[in-house]
């Protein structure tokens, strides 16, 4: 996937707009804590794992894997309607050639079926708002709460994720992660990949490498015990309590002026998402400082007319 920084913000505000706490979220330095959280508890879906181990991709190159991903929540989040179309019909495009039998199950999977595309959009709008909420400003206010949850289900359009099965609010979120526990496992190629993104060898670069260790300090901590314990990645208790003081720090001062030290920081680990930060960071108002929906932008820029992802999975 390619990203040209000029083209973030060219026609619109995109979705949500600066008033959004999609906004304040989603461009926080803890996003990147969130993200890891997010693509670790991705292998706990057995079709996923199944998608990601027959690629390889985060073996041969785990930092452009966190990176592409990461990158496209950032173009929901942030881009406008037109950069966030476009980045979705090309996810899709990659995903549909991504089929195979999930070993275990003896199961077809496809990495654009709507249940794992739910378990993956809702493990990374809820991690990314963990994340803010332990190690950077706090919660959201009630209201702000509620709003950030409403544009998780409209960012959910630009996936294949059936539009009812979307939870709208922190407690359908905690509904839904306790009706697809029993569904979820660890296998050994989900241990693997979930501790290669946690710790990643240096040989995959030294910089990613050490990134990857001094965040999944911070990313463990986030997570329920038994998470931890069904990814054996678990880690002694104290180390929760100790990593937050330096991890909230650490947040703050790369948000210091609109986030320049993030912005820095952010090539050697994600450098696609780099860019995009700084892109959002220098952006001026748009062609039309307003907001667009999905199926509005759809409708103008999109390759498949004005059906949804969703409406397309199912024809």
């Amino acid at each position: 996937m390619a990203f040209d920084p000029t083209t973030l913000r060219r026609d619109d505000y995109g979705f949500f707009g600066p008033d959004s706490p999609s906004w304040k979220v989603w461009a926080a330095p803890t996003a990147l804590i969130g993200f890891q959280r997010a693509v670790t508890l991705e292998h706990f879906d057995p079709f996923l794992t199944a998608a990601v181990a027959d690629s390889d991709g985060i073996y041969n190159n785990p930092r452009t894997r966190l990176d592409h991903t990461l990158s496209y929540f950032l173009l929901v989040a942030l881009g406008d309607g037109r950069t966030a179309i476009q980045a979705s019909e090309h996810l899709m495009t990659v995903h549909a050639s991504m089929t195979g039998i999930e070993p275990i199950s003896g199961k077809r999977y496809s990495a654009n079926n709507p249940d794992s595309q739910l378990w993956i959009h809702v493990t990374g709008w809820h991690s990314v708002l963990k994340a803010y909420e332990m190690y950077g400003p706090g919660p959201l206010s009630p209201a702000e709460e509620d709003r950030y949850w409403a544009e998780c289900v409209i960012a959910a359009e630009l996936q294949t994720c059936k539009p009812a099965d979307v939870p709208r609010s922190r407690e359908e979120v905690r509904a839904y992660f306790e009706r697809v526990r029993p569904q979820l496992c660890a296998s050994e190629r989900a241990v693997r990949g979930m501790h290669y993104l946690l710790w990643t060898p240096p040989s995959k670069g030294l910089p990613f490498a050490i990134g990857s260790r001094l965040l999944s300090l911070a990313t463990i901590a986030t997570l329920p015990i038994w998470m931890r314990e069904l990814g054996r990645f678990d880690l002694p208790r104290i180390i929760g309590p100790g990593v937050r003081l330096p991890a909230s720090a650490l947040a703050w001062f790369t948000s210091r002026r609109d986030n320049l030290g993030l912005i820095k920081a952010a090539p050697y680990i994600a450098p696609m998402t780099g860019q995009i930060l700084a892109a959002h960071a220098r952006s001026g108002e748009p062609a039309t400082a307003t907001t667009i929906t999905p199926s509005q932008a759809r409708d103008r820029y999109g390759a498949k007319g004005h059906r949804s992802l969703w409406d397309h999975k199912t024809a």
